[in-house]
């Protein structure tokens, strides 16, 4: 299976699946015109991935920022790895936000709370 790679632009986020190694990344910005178009490349690579798990599946969000539109487009990506952990694959999402960025880890904090998936919020200093 190949492996996705998207670069980072000023309104886009970086996002590498590794199918190989089972780390996945999303990191920056997301504020992308639509949204649902960005991330259906992410969706559709991840049910592909669905046929070919690595053992683990290691996840790293660190988003800066994301509207709206992306909010929605990431919880579905997220029930996607949902998905995965309550069919048996271990998961694991490291959930990276600043310091100071009280709504990034208020955010972690509801995903923790809405799935069972193994999620810890890590706090950066900048």
């Amino acid at each position: 299976m190949k492996n996705l790679e998207i670069k980072r632009t000023n309104q886009t986020p970086e996002i590498i699946l590794n199918a190989e190694t089972g780390v996945f990344s999303f990191k920056g910005r997301s504020l992308p015109e639509d949204s649902a178009k960005f991330y259906q490349s992410v969706i559709s690579w991840l049910d592909e991935y669905e046929n070919n798990l690595n053992k683990q599946t290691q996840v790293i969000f660190e988003l800066d920022y994301f509207n709206t539109a992306s909010a929605k487009a990431i919880f579905s990506t997220i029930i996607k790895f949902d998905k995965l952990f309550k069919n048996g694959h271990t998961i694991k999402i490291d959930w990276l936000y600043d310091e100071d960025d009280e709504d990034m880890m208020e955010l972690g904090k509801e995903y923790k709370e809405l799935f069972k998936i193994d999620i810890e919020l890590i706090s950066k200093s900048e």
